[in-house]
């Protein structure tokens, strides 16, 4: 159990440079505090005590405003940066070292009793108020965008912005640290235009050597005349 707390304590050290100190981070991060309520909540619903689990859930929301069903699976070194309003459902599962930023919901969209919520496999990265909504899977070392909204397949290594979320870059070589530059995303609109004006700088380059083509031809043609 200590080598656990050790190596979440780590995780944080790895992912958030403001972390000074070992006893700081054991006692100021509300993300850290809610992977372990979450432990605690899950080894309880997994022995079928759910009343117990979802009480220490509630608690866990209460101390650190951030909510985790206690029946979603986490894998090892999950990181929630800041991590006020933090929604993560029932059937949610997540791999590991997955990084998720404050506001991030893992949400269904069914009342059915069935895996309604996603899986975010290894080293999976989500932006600050993303949401991410239904079964399916965001393959290993995506990055999801802040206030995206995903509701789709997400391949690896991709990176995904937008309402609905559109991936804007696919297939990326995986990186040694989960990291997000929110700056750095590429906005498809802005993409889409500048393709547009490329071409149009090229049809006028074109339709100027046409012109011109046409000028000496037209001048040949009444010099022979």
């Amino acid at each position: 159990m200590f080598e656990r707390m050790k190596e979440d304590i780590n995780a944080v050290f790895d992912r958030d440079p403001a972390a000074r100190s070992a006893i700081e981070v054991f006692f100021c991060y509300p993300g850290l505090h809610a992977v372990w309520f979450h432990r605690l909540s899950h080894w309880f619903w997994t022995h079928e005590n759910f009343f117990i689990a979802r009480f220490i859930s509630h608690l866990g929301r209460f101390f650190t405003g951030i909510e985790i069903h206690p029946g979603a699976t986490i894998g090892r070194k999950f990181f929630i940066d800041h991590g006020m309003g933090v929604v993560i459902g029932e059937t949610a599962e997540i791999g590991d070292n997955v990084t998720l930023y404050h506001g991030v919901t893992l949400g269904g969209v069914s009342w059915e009793k069935v895996k309604r919520h996603p899986t975010l496999e290894d080293n999976v990265v989500v932006g600050s108020g993303a949401k991410v909504l239904g079964p399916f899977t965001v393959g290993k070392g995506s990055k999801i965008g802040s206030n995206s909204v995903v509701v789709k397949e997400v391949p690896p290594n991709a990176t995904v912005v937008g309402i609905p979320g559109r991936v804007v870059m696919g297939t990326e070589s995986p990186t040694s640290r989960p990291d997000l530059e929110h700056g750095k995303i590429p906005d498809p609109e802005a993409k889409a235009i500048s393709c547009l004006f490329d071409q149009i700088r090229e049809l006028e380059k074109k339709y100027s050597d046409l012109a011109a083509e046409h000028q000496e031809l037209k001048k040949r043609v009444e010099g022979g005349s």
